[in-house]
């Protein structure tokens, strides 16, 4: 459970190494009451999760403002480690399973994150409009689409457009070959280093 891991890639500032190296006791405890990650991967903790969250910041940057939702969080990745390096940014963190999400809070609590709010809903229940969308492997592309394709707002306030930021691994050509507008990928492994990242991609979809 390497914490300067992060310090390899990024030059962080005193706030964000001081979440960051928080992160590993805060997750230890609440995962031994409720299992968000497994035990196995838990000693990966770094590398599997913070890290592999992280890759988002190597593509992209957000302005102070922005509103993200953070699709199907689970354990709170990516937006966790997002709202660390990005305090600037409204963090939406959203997730239908209740046992989940009251963790997530109390981590977020524990943390004193001021910039994320956490939502116990599913998708499609949600009214709001958001400049980006982070999803983190949780359903085919076209699924995310559909979910999602109301809940990205007009107002543009980057130099790229507002869209689906969609963590992800494997071949992807099935699902890519479904999509009808252009796809971008960017492969993490020209990043990070670590085998681990060898099959992972970002995917952007813009509004």
């Amino acid at each position: 459970m390497n914490k300067t891991i992060v310090d390899k890639y990024f030059d962080l500032s005193e706030y964000q190494r001081e979440k960051i190296y928080q992160l590993i006791d805060v997750y230890s405890f609440w995962n031994q009451k409720v299992n968000l990650i497994s035990r196995k991967d838990f000693q990966y903790f770094y590398e599997r999760h913070v890290l592999h969250s992280l890759s988002i910041c190597k593509v992209f940057s957000f302005h102070l403002g922005t509103n993200i939702m953070d699709l199907g969080t689970g354990g709170g990745f990516p937006g966790i480690p997002l709202a660390i390096m990005f305090p600037d940014v409204n963090f939406y963190l959203v997730d239908s399973i209740t046992k989940k999400t009251d963790v997530v809070a109390n981590i977020v609590k524990d943390l004193k994150l001021k910039n994320v709010t956490i939502l116990n809903q599913r998708a499609e229940n949600i009214d709001d409009q958001f400049h980006f969308i982070f999803v983190r492997a949780v359903a085919r592309l076209d699924k995310l689409i559909s979910w999602t394709k109301d809940k990205i707002c007009d107002e543009h306030n980057h130099d790229f457009q507002n869209g689906l930021i969609c963590l992800k691994g494997g071949d992807l050509k099935d699902e890519i070959a479904n999509i009808h507008f252009p796809v971008l990928q960017y492969q993490i492994s020209d990043f990070f280093q670590e085998d681990f990242f060898i099959e992972k991609k970002i995917i952007y979809l813009s509004k």
